[in-house]
């Protein structure tokens, strides 16, 4: 069973509201549900970020240390919060091997 930390969507049409859940990768968007993370509310305005989503640290850690997958929209989330490092980027120069590079400072990390 791999564990998955992804949004499950709730709320009207036209209104959505999103729980941060861990659930199997195999059951639906919203079906079973291991636990609840948090929550995101995209309609709520950018100047108002401790309204607009929360997160339960804690609990996070934990699933991601027993080995649980961040979607890439979460992942870009958990980042925002400083929960994790940002992904190494990629870069192919003249045909030579792919090199990993850091967004940040653009070193090279091989």
């Amino acid at each position: 069973m791999t564990v998955k930390i992804r949004l499950a969507r709730f709320g009207c049409k036209h209104r959505p509201f999103y729980r941060v859940v861990a659930a199997d990768e195999k059951s639906r968007r919203d079906g079973k549900q291991i636990e609840v993370l948090g929550f995101y509310d995209p309609l709520i305005g950018k100047d108002e970020d401790a309204q607009r989503i929360s997160l339960k640290f804690d609990r996070i850690k934990y699933w991601l240390s027993v080995g649980a997958q961040p979607t890439d929209t979460v992942e870009n989330m958990l980042f925002r919060a400083g929960l994790i490092p940002p992904k190494s980027m990629v870069v192919m120069k003249n045909g030579q091997q792919n090199q990993h590079v850091s967004p940040i400072t653009g070193e090279i990390l091989n």
